[in-house]
């Protein structure tokens, strides 16, 4: 396939994740066939509502918002980022709410995210993501899918496991509802092959993530 190139402003990103970003975006191909057809599906709702001049609005559901759900919200809107689509935003919630897993944020520091907790020894804590100097953060905690500042209509809601995708058939306010489901890294927590599992799912969701905005 032919990779995008990235828009000129991404220049401004933080140079490890800019390098991050492009490793990843040139390793794309390797995205199964069924998986690239509904990231398709995912990147005409959002050059849809682009093109109406209409905020693309996607929140990103999985059982806990605590792993995948959050990966899926950061990277998709980095990915919009890096390509330089204005007017995507990205949210995540849950079936339930717990708190955004430190072994997840650990993953997305390694790729050269910066990310700061406003309170690290709360339940539930609110981390600022910031891609650049320059750039607002995205504001992430654990939270209902329905719960603001979450969107309650005018979305696609993308299932991202397997328990949320079974419990939630239908989605309430949603335009789209995709399944695009990805295995827990959860599984692998407390062994010598955690931060290996943590960064392999991140970088498959942000592969995936990139492919998609590069669609739009």
């Amino acid at each position: 396939m032919t990779i995008k190139q990235p828009a000129t402003s991404a220049s401004s990103l933080y140079p490890e994740l800019l390098r991050y970003l492009n490793e990843v975006a040139a390793k794309c191909d390797s995205i199964p066939s069924d998986r690239r057809a509904d990231l398709a599906k995912v990147a005409d709702y959002i050059r849809d509502r682009l093109s109406k001049s209409e905020p693309a609005r996607l929140t990103f559901i999985c059982t806990h918002n605590s792993r995948r759900s959050h990966l899926s919200q950061i990277w998709a809107q980095v990915a919009a980022e890096y390509y330089g689509l204005h007017g995507v935003e990205t949210f995540s919630g849950g079936t339930e709410a717990t708190a955004f897993n430190p072994r997840a944020v650990a993953a997305m520091r390694r790729c050269g995210l910066k990310i700061v907790a406003d309170h690290p020894t709360a339940a539930n804590p609110r981390y600022s993501v910031t891609t650049s100097d320059a750039s607002a953060p995205q504001v992430c905690f654990s939270k209902a899918y329905g719960d603001p500042p979450n969107p309650s209509k005018e979305y696609c809601a993308v299932m991202t496991c397997s328990q949320a995708d079974d419990a939630c058939p239908l989605v309430m306010g949603c335009d789209l509802r995709m399944p695009i489901r990805y295995e827990d890294p959860k599984v692998a927590d407390d062994t010598d092959f955690e931060a290996q599992r943590y960064d392999e799912r991140s970088a498959q969701i942000c592969s995936e993530m990139l492919y998609m905005m590069s669609l739009v």
